[in-house]
């Protein structure tokens, strides 16, 4: 007796993410054909396998990683999907590399709206565009309601570091010019200000951007940068704390050539919170040799990510690992390392 094959029943076409979405089966591709494969498809992720087989050119290459948890998902000047390929892009470039593949694991919470976590998908696919990345694996788990804050992302990046190129954070010397790309605390501000229960007259927008574009030109021009760093969390003071204790110099900076913008400012003084604490996610600091600084911000202020850059200070042979700021009254003032966590989860 033969028995004729039943075609499996339809499935349902749920609006929400569900348990079953991670756990491999119908509904898991459901979710890779509806959500992720009509944006990021590219000729390594469509093959679908367990890893990616990547085409890499000689020399050394740069790896990063980084997970992002920020709250709200959604805020003005960008989403937790563009920020997880740029904050990427960012490590990598700021390391002198050419970023080239990134990976994307998703976290999701039972009962994520799929319009979000498609947008968030959308938002992704127009970042690593722009970036002139490819995002060639991921992977996808969903987890019960209340262990996880709706979604959390993590990204990897590989990149070809260019020949010749040596940026590191202990390469700092006294005499270099320290260079800042725009202004300070847009980001953090704008998840703050975005938050339940904080209104303010103006919306302050994240700076969430790629600057890989940006430091190809630099690196082009002056191929000698010393260092560069992105100051993320812990905002410009902690990167330059970071830099000056790396390098054993001490780092000088003028309050009045830092660039902030009015609204940051006010919405700082609101809270109580100084600008060099907030985080950025489109800004980097720059070290290089006093006598290529002009080449390096005229360059810089060419592009829209570094047309507000100023030169913001200099490194000295005194006060090793301190920075010292000189305010806008003459006096001078140390720039310490922020103490605990002023502004969770902003990205």
């Amino acid at each position: 007796m033969t028995i004729a094959p039943v075609c499996p029943a339809p499935i349902t076409q749920h609006e929400t993410v569900q348990m079953a979405h991670g756990a491999g089966g119908r509904l898991s591709q459901v979710l890779m054909q509806r959500v992720f494969m009509p944006h990021l498809h590219n000729h390594f992720l469509d093959l679908l396998d367990d890893q990616a087989k990547l085409d890499l050119p000689p020399g050394r290459t740069a790896f990063s990683t980084d997970t992002y948890v920020v709250s709200p998902l959604f805020f003005p000047g960008g989403n937790i999907g563009e920020l997880a390929v740029n904050g990427t892009v960012n490590d990598l470039a700021v390391g002198g590399a050419r970023p080239l593949y990134l990976s994307a694991g998703f976290v999701l919470e039972e009962g994520f709206p799929l319009v979000d976590l498609e947008a968030i998908v959308k938002s992704m696919a127009a970042a690593a565009l722009k970036a002139g990345v490819m995002i060639v694996t991921g992977d996808t788990k969903v987890v019960g309601k209340g262990q996880c804050d709706q979604v959390f992302i993590n990204t990897a990046g590989v990149g070809a570091i260019r020949e010749g190129v040596g940026l590191s954070c202990r390469n700092l010397k006294p005499g270099d010019a320290l260079i800042l790309s725009g202004t300070v605390g847009d980001h953090g501000m704008a998840i703050m200000t975005s938050r339940q229960g904080l209104s303010f007259q103006s919306r302050i927008k994240s700076d969430c951007a790629s600057l890989n574009s940006m430091i190809a030109d630099v690196l082009d021009a002056v191929p000698g940068v010393h260092a560069m760093r992105d100051p993320t969390r812990g905002g410009v003071a902690a990167t330059l704390n970071e830099l000056a204790a790396a390098s054993n110099v001490g780092i000088e900076i003028n309050e009045t050539a830092i660039p902030v913008q009015p609204d940051v400012r006010g919405a700082c003084e609101l809270l109580g919170i100084d600008p060099l604490h907030v985080a950025n996610e489109g800004k980097l600091v720059l070290a290089v040799a006093s006598k290529d600084a002009d080449r390096v911000l005229e360059v810089m202020r060419a592009t829209e990510e570094g047309r507000d850059a100023a030169i913001i200070g200099s490194v000295v042979d005194d006060h090793h690992g301190m920075v010292v700021m000189r305010t806008a009254f003459g006096s001078r003032r140390i720039v310490d390392l922020p103490i605990g966590e002023q502004l969770p989860r902003i990205c």
